[in-house]
């Protein structure tokens, strides 16, 4: 039987369509600009995405997260004159943070995070499901976000922590999924079962399914995700079978009975 369910937040939990980010951003980088500058809103946005894209390059491959801090540092270090590094080289982060103040850089994180749980809802019904399915199973989040305490206070403001087992968060880690390491870190906080006795639900099956599957858990893919969501997906593939394919959080407890015999 099923012991344990754990649940990816972004696209699962919290749908993170392009627009809604793109207005976490703009909170962020309006308030960088005026504070930490005076700079040109634009500039700052400009330095963002692409320090967003190269932290992607550099990290997901290695299976490692992307910094929220060290893209700031990284952000605030072009804007006061430092010429980033060519397009495919890494930063001297070292170099950038004496351009930069850390209470400065934790004000400017603590401005995304919280525009990101003010600006973006949960999934219909994601708090009353997760309150449904504590009542006789452990329920933890299992996600690959580069802040954790994002996470953490979503899941407080929304009313979900008093339910939730754990936590588990890939900055925290030290890794993302699929790597094994991160399902590790997730079966331990929840007490240790028996991998199969640990359900797994998320929307990129690769990081998701894949991970889950290879870690000896069950998994169930959401199917649907917003189309134009700048979070990384991948497509499903043949390498492993998903125990069911749901297109939304409402049919998971079918899902989870069937499984359950």
């Amino acid at each position: 039987m099923i012991g344990a369910v754990t649940l990816d937040f972004g696209n699962t939990l919290v749908p993170v369509p392009a627009a809604a980010l793109r207005g976490v951003v703009a909170i962020t980088a309006q308030g960088m600009a005026e504070r930490l500058g005076p700079f040109e809103v634009a500039d700052v946005l400009t330095a963002w995405h692409e320090e967003r894209q190269r932290q992607f390059r550099e990290e997901v491959p290695q299976f490692r997260e992307v910094d929220l801090a060290q893209r700031i540092v990284r952000v605030l270090a072009r804007l006061r004159g430092v010429p980033p590094p060519p397009q495919h080289e890494r930063w001297d982060d070292e170099a950038a943070a004496r351009r930069t103040d850390p209470a400065e850089v934790a004000w400017a994180v603590e401005v995304y995070s919280a525009a990101f749980v003010e600006a973006l809802p949960a999934a219909p019904g994601a708090g009353a499901l997760i309150e449904r399915l504590a009542r006789d199973r452990r329920v933890a989040v299992l996600s690959n976000w580069p802040l954790a305490r994002t996470i953490d206070r979503y899941c407080e403001a929304a009313g979900w922590a008093e339910h939730l087992s754990a936590i588990v968060v890939s900055q925290r880690v030290g890794t993302i999924k699929p790597h094994p390491a991160i399902f590790a870190a997730a079966r331990a906080a929840l007490g240790d079962p028996p991998p199969n006795a640990v359900l797994h639900v998320g929307d990129d099956w690769a990081a998701d399914v894949v991970g889950a599957k290879r870690a000896g858990w069950r998994a169930v893919w959401l199917s649907t995700r917003p189309d134009d969501s700048p979070l990384p997906g991948s497509e499903r593939d043949d390498s492993v079978e998903a125990d069911a394919v749901i297109a939304s959080l409402d049919e998971l407890e079918a899902v989870i009975a069937r499984l359950d015999g």
